[in-house]
């Protein structure tokens, strides 16, 4: 070994190397993290489960944790709105209803020509109080209560105008901003 190897230890570190208690110890390279830990602090196992080809560990992924927005859109607060009667996220105008005299599943309804914060989930054939229609039942984003329905396709030409329209039952709403 030449000059650098003796000054350095088997290591590579200084050959009076202290660990960060003060106790001589060997340098090990630094651990690299998964999912058990480092090595050097996890239990002993008597066994290790023997891992296929395709159960290798996967790497460990990081998760960046963001505060989640309360509503996705807020109506203007100068106009009479709308909001969902569980968690009050804003729904809709009222500027975008069309008509008060619809009848859903708990009562009353009323139809909308746009809504805001509001899933759709898969649209399937009913028959409703007027026909055969396929709707899409509509959920609020933030508390997930089913408000209604969307209207995707009416089958009798009568009632084409209630396509792409929102139903949304009273029971869960409630309305908002400068309504006296």
């Amino acid at each position: 070994m030449g000059a650098a190897g003796r000054a350095h230890g088997r290591w590579g570190l200084p050959s009076g190397c202290r660990s960060q208690f003060g106790v001589k110890s060997a340098w090990r390279p630094p651990c690299t993290p998964c999912a058990l830990g480092p090595p050097h602090l996890r239990a002993p196992s008597t066994a290790t489960p023997p891992l296929g080809p395709s159960l290798s560990p996967a790497p460990a992924v990081m998760v960046k944790m963001t505060k989640p927005r309360t509503f996705q859109a807020y109506l203007p607060s100068c106009h009479r709105t709308y909001s969902c009667i569980h968690c009050r996220a804003h729904l809709a105008n009222h500027d975008e209803l069309i008509s008060k005299s619809f009848q859903g599943s708990q009562g009353r309804a009323y139809l909308f020509n746009s809504v805001v914060n509001v899933g759709c989930g898969p649209a399937e054939e009913r028959v409703l109080l007027t026909g055969l229609h396929a709707v899409a039942d509509i959920y609020c984003e933030n508390c997930k209560t089913t408000l209604g329905w969307k209207y995707e396709h009416a089958f009798e030409s009568s009632q084409k105008y209630k396509e792409g329209k929102f139903i949304i039952e009273l029971a869960h709403m409630i309305k908002d901003n400068g309504w006296e």
